[in-house]
């Protein structure tokens, strides 16, 4: 009798940690519960991101003149918007949630 009860808790136990295991890793940035001002911040971020990547080793003096004005208008509305408003714990999620699945075929 104590050895169906001990499988019968395995067992829940398992299926619990499965279905946690599951429901966490089919969660993606879409699915994150995020306030108007950290969806903004977010997309700011992601935007940012893309630019960054164009350019990983170049300094503002160095880029295009539409993608330099561009650049410095993200940063400035990312130290505007984001980072002077929100908690540091929105700035990190933000910032470990940015899409760094980009194709540069966009």
């Amino acid at each position: 009798m104590a050895s169906i009860i001990l499988l019968a808790i395995i067992v829940a136990v398992s299926a619990a940690l499965l279905g946690s295991f599951l429901i966490q890793s089919s969660t993606s940035i879409n699915d994150i519960i995020l306030s108007p001002v950290e969806e903004k911040c977010q997309e700011i971020a992601n935007e940012g991101y893309k630019m960054h990547t164009l350019y990983p080793n170049s300094n503002p003096d160095e880029l295009l003149e539409d993608d330099k004005k561009r650049l410095l208008y993200l940063d400035d509305l990312w130290m505007k918007e984001c980072v002077s408003v929100l908690p540091s714990e929105s700035i990190f999620k933000i910032v470990n949630n940015v899409e760094r699945d980009i194709s540069f075929g966009e």
